[in-house]
């Protein structure tokens, strides 16, 4: 009697051990950060316990980052545009660089085998449309492949016709012209001036600042409501078209060469 006492007492403290584990801070409860500045939301989720992961940015002027809690085992991302959090939203434990349930040793561990096993993946949840990784581990494979070949420029290599792999080099790509936004396209040995930040902007502050920096309009014409503009830099030999609807940059180009730009 007395040893099956001793039993059901230590199985009682084992089951208390295990069935209030610590709750994780869920996006869910973060919401009152949506609307800070970056930098206010940044405090508060240290104040929170949640540590730095990552930052990416993409071409449309959105920036994700990751943040990880390891008191609670949790990651969220963080989705700003503009200067303000517009969303908070649960991640996969592998989007903060853990494997799920290992806590910071799994982590590790997944790191120090990653060059021979390719165990982490280079993509992150905000890549796919839906803002969620694969449930089915060969598709999931199947679009960090892709994603892959298009951040590293290599050929489109869909042998097996999937769609997750077309998806995947999609995302790729624009996250490879996100990173390489500085580049103007332009090689050589010459300077080369911006002007793709600035897109977007109102006509005449854009062409002020292409003046500034040495470009010079040297044809124009227009195409119903929209104006194509010619702008040329000589010391940079920069031959651009600026596109302008509703009075703004609509689109800014390098065209390379132009009967004016000489």
């Amino acid at each position: 009697m007395r040893k099956l006492l001793s039993k059901t007492a230590l199985l009682a403290a084992a089951t208390a051990m295990t069935a209030t584990p610590v709750l994780a801070e869920k996006a869910n409860q973060l919401v009152d950060i949506n609307g800070m500045y970056g930098r206010d939301g940044e405090r508060a989720l240290r104040d929170r316990g949640f540590s730095h992961v990552s930052t990416h940015k993409n071409n449309m002027g959105y920036v994700y980052s990751y943040w990880w809690d390891e008191r609670d085992d949790d990651c969220v991302n963080v989705e700003v545009y503009d200067g303000r959090i517009m969303t908070i939203n649960d991640a996969s434990d592998q989007d903060c660089g853990h494997h799920k349930g290992g806590g910071a040793g799994a982590a590790v561990g997944i790191a120090a085998g990653a060059a021979i096993l390719g165990a982490l993946l280079s993509h992150k949840s905000h890549h796919h449309d839906n803002g969620r990784h694969h449930d089915d581990r060969d598709d999931e494979r199947a679009y960090e492949r892709g994603y892959n070949d298009g951040l590293h420029n290599v050929a489109y290599h869909n042998y097996d016709r999937s769609t997750p792999y077309h998806n995947g080099y999609t995302a790729g790509v624009q996250q490879r012209a996100a990173n390489t936004g500085y580049h103007q396209g332009h090689g050589g040995y010459y300077q080369a001036a911006q002007y793709r930040d600035l897109q977007g902007v109102r006509a005449r502050s854009g062409m002020d600042t292409l003046e500034r920096r040495g470009f010079r309009q040297v044809d124009n014409f227009t195409s119903g409501n929209t104006r194509y503009s010619i702008q040329y830099d000589r010391t940079g030999r920069q031959c651009i078209q600026v596109t302008i609807a509703d009075g703004r940059f609509y689109d800014l180009r390098d065209i390379g060469r132009h009967p004016q730009c000489r």
